[in-house]
C-alpha cells in the first residue's frame, strides 16, 4: 500500500475533536481524559468506592450548593449559578435512534442466519467472539475493562497514526495469510448441509 492508497487516521476517526483528543493533538484533553479515568478507577477499583453512592453524593452536594448560591444572589443582588439552558435536539435524537436502528437489524440479520438459514460461518464467529468476551471478563471486572478500553482507545491509535506504513505492511500481509485461512474454512462450512440446502432438497 503506497501513500496515495493510505487514509488518513484523523479522518477515520471522524476528524472532530474526539479524533483530536484520541490522537493527541489537543494534549489537555487526551491528559484531562487520561487522568481523570485513572483517578476514577483509583476511587472506585482500588479505594472501594461505590459507584452509585459515589455518584448520588456527588450529585446531593451539587444541589445544595446550587440551591443556596441561588438563595444567596437573590438576597444579596448576586449573579445567579451560570448553569446552561440543557436542551436535546430532535435531531440529536433521531441520528441516535438511526444509528441504533442499524444496529439492532445487524443483530437480528445475524440471528435470523443462524436460526433459519443455518449459517455455520455465523455461528462459529459469534460463538468464538462471545467465549472470547466471556474469557477476558473472567480476569477483570467492568470497570478494569472500560478503564483499560479508554487507555487503548489513547494509545492504539496514536501508535498507528505514528508508524502507519510499518503497521501496513504486516496488516497486509496478515490479511493475506487470514484470506487464504477463511477460504479454506469456506471450502469446509459448505460441505456441512444447512437449512436452506435441505428445503431444496425436500422441494
Amino acid at each position: 500500500m503506497g501513500d496515495f492508497g493510505r487514509i488518513s487516521v484523523h479522518d477515520a476517526l471522524g476528524g472532530g475533536p474526539v479524533a483530536d483528543i484520541l490522537l493527541w493533538r489537543n494534549s489537555y484533553g487526551g491528559g484531562v481524559v487520561l487522568i481523570g479515568s485513572t483517578i476514577l478507577w483509583f476511587l472506585f477499583e482500588r479505594g472501594g468506592y461505590n459507584i452509585l453512592a459515589f455518584v448520588a453524593n456527588n450529585l446531593l452536594l451539587l444541589v445544595v450548593i446550587l440551591f443556596f448560591w441561588a438563595k444567596s444572589a437573590s438576597l444579596l443582588n448576586r449573579p445567579l449559578p451560570p448553569i446552561p439552558e440543557l436542551d436535546i435536539s430532535e435531531e440529536s435524537v433521531l441520528i441516535a435512534a438511526d444509528e441504533m436502528h442499524v444496529w439492532v437489524n445487524h443483530a437480528f440479520s445475524i440471528a435470523h442466519e443462524i436460526a433459519v438459514d443455518g449459517n455455520v460461518k455465523a455461528l462459529i464467529l459469534v460463538v468464538s467472539s462471545l467465549w472470547l468476551i466471556s474469557y477476558i471478563g473472567s480476569f477483570f471486572n467492568f470497570l478494569t475493562l472500560v478503564y483499560m478500553g479508554v487507555l487503548l482507545s489513547l494509545s492504539v491509535p496514536f501508535l498507528y497514526n505514528t508508524f502507519q506504513a510499518q503497521v501496513d505492511e504486516k496488516l497486509i500481509v496478515v490479511h493475506k495469510i487470514g484470506h487464504t485461512v477463511m477460504r479454506q474454512a469456506d471450502i469446509v462450512l459448505q460441505m456441512i448441509p444447512t437449512a436452506q440446502h435441505k428445503q431444496k432438497k425436500n422441494q
